[in-house]
């Protein structure tokens, strides 16, 4: 079996509601999940400031 090339070190914190930050080794600032739009809606939730679900994330990586 090949050694593996990457391992990913990741910690996520929880802010208020459904935002939370995700610690990347390597990376000084987190990336900063949330809801917006139709997840919003989805949740019945209001926020004071929208991000990124981790869906658009997802659809990002599935992309790139």
């Amino acid at each position: 079996m090949s050694k593996p090339i990457e391992i990913s070190n990741i910690r996520i914190e929880q802010d208020k509601g459904k935002d939370r930050r995700a610690y990347i080794a390597n990376f000084e600032e987190p990336v900063q999940y949330g809801v917006h739009g139709g997840v919003k809606d989805f949740y019945n939730v209001s926020v004071e400031e929208e991000h990124p679900s981790t869906l658009d994330h997802i659809v990002a990586a599935a992309g790139g």
